[in-house]
């Protein structure tokens, strides 16, 4: 017990040197306090995370103040966000580490939070109202976090200007696909030179050959998934399938590896590369990554 004790003791006084470190950001005293009392309610176990219970949460009567601590007080998010980069890397920092772009949706029922609208979340598994966000994670032997965000504006929405600024979008955004989020992201994570060996994400940021040019570009090795009808550039000098190349592969070239452990031990699949030509001249090594499933030949590329 009294280790547990200890434990809840050591978090609790990591939070409030967490709360020192980004209080500069914050230029007011009060402004400071109410952060704070966000980010604790953001932790607490209370069923949703909306202005009027992380009030409560705080021990405040009113939504007043957590509502103008995000509209209205004076802070820079952004400068928020390379704190928490910094405080992650000081922790899980590794050369070893791996950075995983994916998005994540946050469903709504409204209309007038920035981006809303129906489409397709992977939270959610179908077509839902909701905001979308491109995320950016650093996952290490140490741990992983989330280090960066960007919020996906359909196009929908940046053609309707005054819509947006009523859900104060600058005139300025202009329409990005989820590749060139998770681009901006990866510029700002390299560009602040943190130790990294790789990237990877799936289809949505494979499929996008734009971004695996600049990765190219940025000398950064990267296992994106990609569609079975990807074309890809074959040693033959021509373009084929990701299907049709693997469809060519002997059974020497398959092996059993596992994949990690699940909830019923460790996930064996047999898995096969192919060479290809990289997007640009010259390059690294370059392979089409293949797995198999045992259980009914399913393959992922």
């Amino acid at each position: 017990m009294q280790a547990e004790v200890a434990q809840v003791e050591g978090w609790a006084a990591e939070l409030e040197a967490l709360c020192k470190r980004i209080a500069p950001r914050f230029h007011r005293v009060e402004v400071r306090r109410r952060a704070g009392g966000f980010l604790r309610g953001l932790l607490a176990g209370i069923e949703r995370k909306n202005s009027w219970q992380l009030a409560e949460q705080a021990g405040a009567a009113t939504p007043d103040g957590m509502q103008r601590l995000l509209n209205h007080a004076r802070w820079d998010p952004d400068e928020v966000r390379d704190d928490l980069r910094g405080y992650v890397l000081e922790h899980l920092g590794d050369p070893g580490a791996v950075l995983v772009v994916d998005e994540t949706g946050f469903l709504k029922k409204g209309t007038k939070s920035a981006g809303v609208q129906r489409q397709y979340s992977g939270t959610a598994g179908r077509i839902e109202n909701c905001q979308l966000g491109v995320f950016l994670a650093y996952a290490s032997r140490h741990g992983h976090a989330l280090i960066d965000r960007e919020l996906y504006l359909p196009e929908g929405w940046l053609r309707d200007r005054p819509r947006c600024r009523e859900a104060a979008i600058p005139d300025a955004v202009g329409f990005r696909t989820k590749p060139q989020l998770a681009r901006v992201m990866l510029e700002r994570a390299l560009d602040a030179e943190i130790p990294v060996a790789w990237v990877t994400g799936d289809e949505v940021y494979g499929g996008d050959g734009r971004l695996r040019r600049w990765l190219e570009e940025r000398d950064l090795p990267h296992v994106l998934a990609v569609k079975r009808s990807e074309a890809l550039w074959s040693m033959r000098l021509r373009q084929e399938r990701a299907a049709t190349l693997a469809g060519r592969l002997p059974a020497r070239a398959w092996r059993q590896l596992s994949a990690g452990d699940g909830a019923k031990g460790p996930r064996i699949y047999a898995w096969a590369r192919v060479a290809i030509r990289p997007l640009r001249e010259p390059g690294r090594g370059h392979w089409l990554l293949v797995r198999r499933r045992l259980e009914d030949g399913e393959l992922a590329f």
